[in-house]
């Protein structure tokens, strides 16, 4: 992922060669149709969620027991059909996002609304760790007005109980559409090589196991 303030020269490393890993300045072609269909399978539901780099909310989400995949892409904005490098630009309006296919009768919205929150830092305006641009914010997305009331409920519980020292500055939005991203950022950091990325060490990784270390609710086997 990219870049915007290196607080150290180590950092700024880890940023250059993250940029460069996957080739992506080669990949700014207009991408086909992406537009998913965001009617579940039969039996399960969806739920999206923004909340920074996708790589790491992509990993931390198909942790959870319950949750059959996620899929890394872009929503809340404007632009048909982005692609990484237009979302990178920051005039789409859209944020990575993760898609979470899941299985309700196992974990619920709400157990997921809980994920999120546990998973990254709320408080932190258009950033998430050394990430930063609106694409990157904090963004809970609901698909009818049960959702919407419970992630109401959870924004407000969280505000009122001193959890996190500044304001939450989550975004609570409609789902209209989700697109997914190129094939390249699927179940990146279980891709093999891309665990040697520089950025899913340093950045990833660290923030994976301090997930699991806060959340209370219920981890895969080996997760």
């Amino acid at each position: 992922m990219r870049f915007f303030k290196i607080l150290s020269l180590s950092f700024c490393v880890v940023a250059m060669l993250a940029c460069n890993s996957n080739g992506q300045s080669a990949k700014n072609k207009q991408q086909k149709d992406q537009k998913l269909d965001l009617t579940p399978p039969k039996g399960k539901a969806v739920a999206a969620f923004a909340e920074g780099c996708f790589w790491c909310s992509e990993h931390i989400f198909e942790a959870v027991v319950g949750v059959d995949d996620a899929v890394s892409g872009y929503a809340g904005g404007h632009t048909i059909n982005p692609t990484y490098d237009l979302v990178n630009t920051e005039t789409t309006g859209h944020a990575e996002t993760v898609l979470v296919y899941y299985d309700p009768k196992v974990v619920s919205y709400a157990e997921l609304v809980k994920v999120f929150f546990a998973s990254h830092d709320p408080t932190t305006p258009n950033q998430q760790g050394p990430d930063k641009g609106s694409s990157y914010r904090s963004i809970l997305f609901y698909q009818s007005p049960g959702e919407k009331e419970i992630a109401m409920q959870a924004i407000k519980e969280i505000s009122a109980s001193n959890r996190f020292e500044k304001p939450l500055v989550t975004q609570l939005k409609h789902l209209d559409a989700f697109y997914k991203a190129e094939d390249y950022h699927q179940n990146y950091i279980n891709s093999g090589k891309n665990r040697l990325n520089p950025y899913v060490q340093n950045v990833s990784i660290p923030r994976y196991q301090k997930f699991k270390r806060e959340y209370k609710g219920k981890l895969k086997k080996g997760a």
